[in-house]
């Protein structure tokens, strides 16, 4: 069986209290819209199409060719919106999963288990529900003898008698794409709201003799939606303990689960042990049997087997295996360390590689720089990359010792073996096993003390 998406996003979002789309504010590193394409995604759906409101150029700008979108320019309710993308259903053949774009919390695995029950029963349309016991606020399903949903009522439409009832759209629905065409022709705004309500199409369908089934969903949590800056935290953490359980399950050691943040899509190696107020963000790859101490703040970065984090934060970095960061290093973007390396306390290192070996120990800026193999460099040196207009690319070659507070004014090239002292402001290229020492001869003068006056 094939199916196709239409994921409404055209709420305001008013109580979000945000100029930016309520759909795209993040819940554990993604966005909500991007927790529901995952969902629907993993029936492979053949497309996916968002329901946008005035945020369409905003949604356009974060998914590009990745979905197509319909425009819903008055909000005339959910029905409305599934019109909307009419012109994205024609001709389709197989189920059209519809889900509203703030439910981050829905797993694919529910979708999955939903569709396979409504191809199973040979359903026209199959609702995802929930048994609440408070269920003020939500639609409420009424089903007939036969167990089979008769329709959903609003709240706002609902008798006294039916708002006793436990059982609740969870406003995910699965129908016949050609059911669904045939029904929206013929919803009104005949209600309180005076809007075209999707729920409509049950009583339509049965109207016409078909199936309409209700799929209970097992956790109602998959069920929140997000409508405020609350309820994003709440689904947050619950995502977040999702994630987290998962590494666990998978031999990771989470110190204090409650207060590590780990984004979707990042690999942990077995035997890694992560502390408190770690944040993994933008799909981090992290080694096998790593120690990541609290603090540090790892963002799409590369970290190898056996290598010590501390403190630190790497941003768009690789890092090798069987080293030590930090405490207080910043790797920046373009950041290539290799093997058995020491990057130590208030080091920074922006678009530089560092060979296997290499020891930079503390106090020190490498910027735009290729180091060799088993380098050591001092305390207080800076690579001095940037001339106020340009920036330049320095070479240095492996087995060189670099002592304490020495500038490189790059361009330069420092051969294999080379030394250069402590104290030594570098403007010329040195040759391999050469030894360079630039700095002003010490005067010493006696007695100076008392003649200061």
């Amino acid at each position: 069986m094939e199916y196709i998406s239409v994921i409404l996003a055209a709420g305001e979002g008013t109580r979000m209290k945000s100029e930016k789309s309520k759909v795209l504010h993040e819940a554990a590193g993604r966005p909500l819209l991007g927790w529901v394409l995952g969902a629907v995604r993993g029936v492979e759906t053949r497309k996916d199409i968002v329901v946008c409101g005035r945020a369409i150029d905003e949604i356009r700008a974060t998914y590009g060719d990745g979905v197509e979108y319909a425009e819903q320019k008055e909000r005339l309710g959910s029905g409305h919106a599934v019109m909307c993308a009419r012109g994205h259903l024609e001709g389709f053949a197989g189920y059209t999963l519809i889900v509203a774009g703030d439910m981050p919390l829905l797993r694919a695995e529910t979708i999955q288990a939903m569709t396979d029950f409504a191809s199973g029963e040979h359903c026209d349309c199959v609702l995802l529900t929930a048994m609440l016991d408070q269920p003020a606020g939500y639609g409420r399903i009424i089903r007939n003898k036969s167990g089979n949903v008769e329709a959903i009522v609003e709240e706002k439409d609902a008798l006294s008698e039916q708002k006793e009832i436990g059982e609740v759209n969870a406003s995910c629905y699965c129908v016949k794409n050609d059911v669904l065409l045939r029904c929206l022709d013929r919803l009104s705004p005949d209600n309180a709201q005076q809007e075209y309500y999707l729920t409509d199409i049950v009583e339509l369908i049965n109207e016409d003799g078909g199936i309409v089934k209700a799929f209970v969903v097992e956790d109602n949590a998959e069920c929140l939606g997000v409508n405020d800056r609350v309820q994003l935290a709440e689904a947050a953490r619950i995502l977040r303990e999702r994630i987290n359980v998962a590494h666990m399950r998978g031999g990771v050691t989470l110190i204090d689960p409650g207060s590590t943040y780990i984004d979707p899509d990042t690999y942990i190696g077995a035997d890694t042990t992560i502390y408190p107020g770690v944040t993994l963000e933008k799909g981090c790859e992290i080694g096998g049997g790593c120690t990541l101490y609290p603090g540090s703040r790892i963002s799409a970065a590369v970290v190898g087997a056996g290598t010590t984090v501390q403190n630190s934060v790497l941003l768009d970095a690789k890092v090798g295996e069987n080293c030590m960061v930090g405490p207080n290093a910043y790797l920046r973007p373009g950041t290539v360390i290799g093997n058995n390396c020491r990057i130590g306390d208030f080091v920074e290192v922006k678009n530089s590689t560092i060979g296997d070996g290499t020891k930079v120990s503390h106090l020190t800026y490498v910027g735009d720089a290729d180091l060799g193999k088993n380098i050591n460099v001092g305390c207080g040196v800076v690579f001095v990359n940037y001339d106020g207009k340009r920036k330049f690319r320095s070479k240095i070659g492996d087995d060189v010792f670099i002592g304490c507070n020495t500038n490189l004014i790059s361009p330069v090239n420092v051969g294999e073996g080379a030394y250069i002292a402590a104290g030594t402001t570098l403007t010329d290229d040195m040759p391999d096993d050469s030894f360079a020492i630039g700095r002003v001869r010490q005067t010493t003068k006696t007695n100076w003390k008392d003649k200061r006056g």
